[in-house]
């Protein structure tokens, strides 16, 4: 079966290339709007949904849609609007712990699994300047929760407990999983 990434990120791009170079990217355009009565834990799995019904399948396609979000203190965040926006929302992580939720949805013409996967990210106590110079030196506007551990923001985390390519934007060991246990696709 032939893989379709339904996201435009380049990160998620990178995590799937390092397990297949067998795929092909197409663009999710999918509503990301949801209710306000959503659980928050519920938000990233029920947008990876969306996603991946947004990409049309072949019939010998598989539709990988992915949504992952930032959860602290009882709020989403997801990607800031501007750099003061992600100055303030690294403000409130410095020195917490807070969740990074990644919704996945695998699916073909006719199947589809979706589950979500949660990873603890806890910062260290962060100075303005150092939140400043990550936010002029990075581009924090198209990261939820305004950073990306894989760049300098790596610097931030004291302790991750569980899988760090979820804080990247794809949980590739559940990913893998799914594709194997639910289709028969082993990619290793």
């Amino acid at each position: 079966m032939k893989i379709v990434l339904g996201s435009k990120s380049p990160r998620r791009r990178e995590i799937l290339g390092m397990v297949t170079k067998d795929f092909e990217v197409r663009v999710s355009y999918a509503d990301e709007s949801y209710g306000a009565d959503t659980p928050l834990q519920d938000v990233p799995r029920l947008l990876a949904e969306r996603k991946a019904m947004a990409v049309e399948a072949a019939q010998d396609e598989v539709i990988i849609g992915c949504d992952t979000v930032v959860i602290y203190d009882g709020e989403l965040m997801g990607k800031p609007r501007d750099k003061a926006e992600a100055i303030g929302m690294l403000k409130r992580l410095s020195g917490t712990t807070h969740q990074v939720i990644s919704g996945i949805c695998v699916r073909t013409r006719d199947r589809m699994h979706s589950d979500s996967v949660t990873t603890y990210v806890k910062f260290r106590d962060l100075t303005d300047g150092e939140i400043e110079n990550y936010v002029n030196r990075e581009n924090p506007v198209d990261k939820a929760g305004a950073y990306g551990i894989q760049e300098s923001a790596g610097a931030f985390v004291e302790k991750i407990d569980g899988d760090f390519y979820n804080v990247v934007g794809l949980p590739l060991c559940r990913l893998c999983e799914i594709l194997k246990n639910e289709l028969g696709i082993e990619l290793l």
